[in-house]
């Protein structure tokens, strides 16, 4: 059931082998969570829940395409607190897939933010995707002070260009970097790490980090040396994504298991929980 992209997704994101370490056992934060409108259809309210805990997941960055999704997990979470998943949800750009790429400079996206965010309970906004000097617009600045103002998280599929442009709009702005610049080089991500204090790393479908069945060298050392900055996220982008979802999981909880447990504890759940105020 696997799209093309899917197949060539990175070790890090599929079922691997057995490591000689133990999986890591403890609570996750999925921090890159989609239930678009296609997957409404296929996976119910109470299926997603019941998949999040299988699996050891406590709490969910929900954003959707259209918002009606992310909300809808929300509202079942705040009526029952009971289904032990906390959802912190953001909001999308996306009204449809027509605003792909147009978003950052139309201004009824502007609008749309400001009235969703009226709501009350939005953590964030995205995860949205822009690239290069498209970031560098009227509108995208005023969401970025939108966001800084309001104390929103900005989640973005981002090359490293666009990040300091978000940046350069405010550098008060916290930033999740989804998949964390995918294939750039790993002295790349460590100086945008130093330079921005409040960029975390977000690992789904980022190249590189493992090697066959274990974590890479290279990896394992930036996670060590840098243990507060990464998140961990599924993307469940498409349908085959939700059927994935065990394997990715358990991909990462092999993965983290070669970790020490501190470092493994805070890419798997504190940094999310300390980013967004969860116990």
């Amino acid at each position: 059931m696997w799209s093309a992209l899917s197949r060539l997704a990175t070790p890090l994101l599929l079922a691997l082998p057995a490591a000689a370490q133990q999986p890591y056992a403890g609570p996750v934060f999925d921090a890159h969570l989609h239930y678009n409108d296609e997957a409404q259809s296929v996976v119910s309210v109470g299926s997603a829940f019941e998949l999040f805990r299988k699996n050891g997941v406590k709490a969910i960055l929900a954003n959707s395409r259209p918002n009606d999704g992310t909300r809808a997990l929300h509202e079942a979470w705040k009526k029952s607190p009971a289904l032990g998943v906390e959802v912190v949800p953001f909001i999308r750009v996306y009204r449809s897939r027509a605003d792909y790429g147009t978003w950052q400079g139309n201004r009824e996206i502007h609008a749309m933010i400001v009235e969703e965010e009226k709501r009350g309970y939005y953590r964030g906004i995205g995860e949205f995707h822009v690239h290069g000097r498209d970031t560098d617009t009227p509108v995208l600045k005023d969401i970025v002070d939108f966001a800084v103002a309001k104390g929103l998280v900005l989640h973005a599929h981002s090359d490293d260009e666009a990040i300091e442009i978000l940046y350069r709009h405010n550098a008060k702005a916290r930033v999740i970097w989804a998949h964390t610049g995918f294939s750039l080089p790993l002295a790349r991500v460590e100086e945008m790490l130093g330079r921005y204090p409040s960029l975390r790393g977000e690992l789904s479908y980022r190249s590189g980090v493992a090697d066959a069945s274990t974590l890479s060298a290279e990896w394992k050392a930036l996670l060590q040396r840098h243990p507060t900055r990464f998140l961990l996220g599924s993307d469940t982008w498409v349908n085959e994504r939700w059927a994935s979802y065990p394997s990715i999981m358990g991909g990462y909880r092999r993965l983290l298991g070669e970790l020490p447990k501190e470092t493994a504890e805070r890419v798997a759940w504190r940094n999310a929980a300390e980013l967004f105020g969860l116990k």
